[in-house]
């Protein structure tokens, strides 16, 4: 099912995309009273975990460096409950979603069935172990088509997202590593460049990336080895494993409706850069 896994993650990851790059999102959450695009982003993905302290998200988040959770985390509760964030969320990346794809697409029996097929899957994997999912699992699942969709999509990302963590801790990859060596895989040069980490303090850039050449996991010029493209490949590996268990909900037959349902809709949201 690991083939099952990886093809799903690309159809289903621009849906989940709107969120962060759309603008009917950040939209909802600034009229909600958010500051800034990164008040909104801890405030409303961290939510389904309720009021917890800035520690548990730095750790269910994994990737972002010691500190920047506690920017904004708990402050962004203080006057915005994390459920009128929850549904912010929901409602401008509902309206993207809907938006891009055009009523045709949108109001089509295709995206209804997929919006079936996807949360069957999404609702039917074991949490233990799966901070973020159980979060999102404890969340009602909207009625609409295209917010349902959006939400089941989002569910099984976040099921990914904590397996990928998983996958990281056991390889002994801390999240500032992981960016860095995404950096590599993805031909970025040099990989402090990465514009998930090119604002942090250069001093902690240079120890993580002496690290990595310590390790062997990069060379002198910051490019990989053949040591760290493998281990690279085994996360990414173990990543699509552990992300296969919802799947199995779905009959071989159902898998390809899915799928079928699926291409369309997401050619739309990347033709449109998820935008």
């Amino acid at each position: 099912m690991t083939h099952i896994a990886r093809r799903m993650f690309e159809l289903l990851e621009p849906i989940c995309l709107v969120t962060y790059f759309a603008d009917e999102c950040n939209e909802e959450l600034a009229a909600l009273g958010h500051r800034t695009y990164w008040d909104g982003y801890f405030a409303s993905r961290a939510a389904p975990l309720g009021r917890v302290p800035a520690q548990v998200v730095h750790a269910a988040f994994y990737s972002f460096a010691e500190g920047e959770a506690a920017r904004h985390i708990p402050s962004v509760w203080e006057t915005i409950p994390p459920e009128a964030s929850i549904a912010a969320r929901e409602r401008g990346s509902a309206a993207s979603v809907r938006r891009i794809l055009g009523a045709e697409t949108a109001d089509s029996p295709g995206l209804v069935r997929a919006a079936d097929l996807t949360t069957k899957a999404a609702t039917s994997a074991p949490v233990g172990g799966r901070v973020m999912y159980a979060g999102m699992r404890a969340l009602a699942v909207p009625n609409d088509p295209v917010a349902r969709l959006w939400h089941s999509a989002t569910m099984l990302r976040e099921h990914r997202c904590d397996g990928h963590v998983a996958a990281l801790v056991g390889a002994r990859i801390g999240g500032t590593e992981a960016h860095l060596l995404d950096a590599a895989a993805q031909g970025i040069h040099p990989p402090e460049s990465f514009g998930r980490v090119h604002h942090l303090p250069k001093e902690r850039l240079a120890t993580v990336m002496d690290g990595l050449r310590e390790r062997g996991l990069l060379d002198t010029d910051g490019r990989f080895t053949d040591t760290g493209r493998e281990t690279k490949q085994r996360v990414e590996a173990l990543t699509d494993e552990l992300a296969a268990p919802p799947y199995d909900a779905l009959s071989p037959a159902e898998l390809d409706e899915l799928i079928t349902a699926l291409e369309p809709i997401t050619a739309k949201l990347v033709a449109a850069g998820s935008r």
